[in-house]
């Protein structure tokens, strides 16, 4: 069976209503707070990609049963220190940056030494940024090159609270000391650049040792050594917004459209993308608006727009919007006017180097863009509509570059050959089924 998608047909006007896959950031961190709670945890709506599977490997390999059915899954978690394993085992944390760096703060007492491994992808990465602080409790690391995985650490039963100031604007670094903060005596304060959030929404909502003062530019994160059970986490995972995000570009991309997403988790350091395009011009509404165990859920309803606005994109929005500025660069190629995005050191530290991946597919699609540093302009046609041919191909697997070279074929035209489709396995499995829908 081939490995690649071919797409020769762009796809005309639609109204629909979808429903996308569970959020994958809650999906791993409610695998790993369930291994460290008391009880039978319950999970619908779970994300069934390879990224959260590798979670429940890696909780196995600590001697935390699961079960896992088609609609549910079930943790028999033993409490903060329920892990029992043997010396020298080895976890793969397959291409997941999340799992690879949070799994790490909960090792961080442990008696033996373990092996962390990851796929070639997650191998390219800085695991420096989270073996640094996390040393300073007391675990030893030995990293490949000083930097990357494959990694050993050696826990201690000597925990001290460290003071870490996290400026990259990380949410995998941050959890990942929250996680390692719940083992030490005294308390352990963070300065974290504003980023993700679900790791001290469920700290909260655990009612866990954890003080949160929200600052201008950072968060002050307060915790202490956990003392007491953790309660069991039942949790009906809301959808994704970044797997949102593709559906509503294609929306934004094709004129006369409507689209209806139902329960996304609209998490306000996630919405990056929504205060975007809304600068843009794209007309987003949400309905039917909740709160669950902290998170904030909605039916977001997208209509394209007559007109796109090139943005001058301010930096705030950036750590909201940052496993979406690929598919965010396609709106920019279809604006008036040139935008320019800046402080975008973050998306070569993803899966590939998203800013030099960004500009390629545009280059490819025939858009002016310049990449500086760490900024990009990309000088927008509004009437651009592609016939050439275009191969997509050596991206290490990034799911994110298949996904938005999907949604540029769809809106923009041409014939696209895209490598590697089974890259949506680690994080949206069901995309391409999805995109079928569309087409009916």
């Amino acid at each position: 069976m081939s490995n690649h998608l071919i797409i020769k047909k762009r796809l005309k006007k639609f109204k629909k209503k979808i429903n996308v896959s569970g959020d994958k950031s809650i999906s791993i961190r409610w695998v790993l707070f369930s291994s460290l709670a008391k009880g039978v945890s319950k999970a619908k709506n779970l994300l069934m990609s390879e990224d959260v599977l590798a979670a429940l490997n890696a909780i196995r390999k600590l001697g935390i049963k699961s079960k896992l059915n088609k609609n549910e899954c079930k943790i028999y978690g033993k409490g903060i220190y329920g892990y029992k394993y043997k010396s020298n085992i080895t976890i793969d944390a397959k291409n997941s940056g999340t799992l690879g760096r949070l799994i790490l703060g909960l090792l961080i007492n442990s008696p033996h030494k373990i092996k962390l491994i990851g796929d070639k992808s997650l191998s390219k990465r800085d695991f420096k940024r989270i073996s640094d602080p996390l040393s300073k409790f007391g675990a030893k690391f030995k990293l490949k090159n000083a930097k990357k995985l494959p990694l050993t650490i050696s826990g201690s039963s000597n925990l001290n609270p460290i003071n870490y100031f996290e400026n990259r604007g990380s949410a995998q670094c941050k959890s990942s000391v929250i996680f390692a903060g719940m083992r030490a005596e005294g308390e352990t304060i963070i300065n974290a650049k504003k980023s993700r959030n679900h790791t001290e929404l469920l700290c909260k909502y655990l009612n866990l040792p954890i003080k949160i003062k929200s600052k201008k530019k950072v968060d002050e994160i307060r915790i202490k050594k956990i003392k007491k059970n953790i309660k069991s986490l039942n949790y009906n995972i809301p959808s994704d917004m970044s797997s949102s995000a593709f559906f509503i570009v294609l929306t934004t991309l094709i004129k006369n459209s409507v689209l209806t997403i139902k329960n996304v988790n609209i998490n306000n350091s996630r919405i990056g993308i929504i205060h975007i395009l809304k600068k843009m011009g794209v007309k987003i509404k949400f309905k039917n608006k909740r709160d669950y165990k902290g998170e904030k859920i909605a039916n977001i309803i997208i209509e394209s727009p007559n007109v796109i606005k090139a943005i001058n994109c301010p930096i705030k929005y950036n750590s909201g919007a940052i496993d979406e500025f690929l598919v965010i660069f396609l709106v920019a190629a279809k604006a008036k006017g040139v935008s320019y995005f800046k402080g975008l050191s973050e998306l070569n530290q993803k899966e590939s180097p998203r800013l030099k991946w960004g500009s390629k597919i545009l280059s490819k699609m025939g858009v002016k863009n310049i990449v500086t540093g760490d900024s990009i302009k990309i000088y927008g046609n509004p009437n651009l509509n592609l016939e050439k041919k275009i191969i997509i191909k050596n991206y290490l697997k990034d799911h994110r570059v298949f996904m938005t070279s999907v949604i540029a074929a769809l809106s923009f035209g041409g014939i696209w050959k895209i490598e590697d489709k089974d890259s949506i396995k680690t994080s949206f499995p069901n995309f391409l089924n999805i995109i079928e829908e569309f087409k009916k």
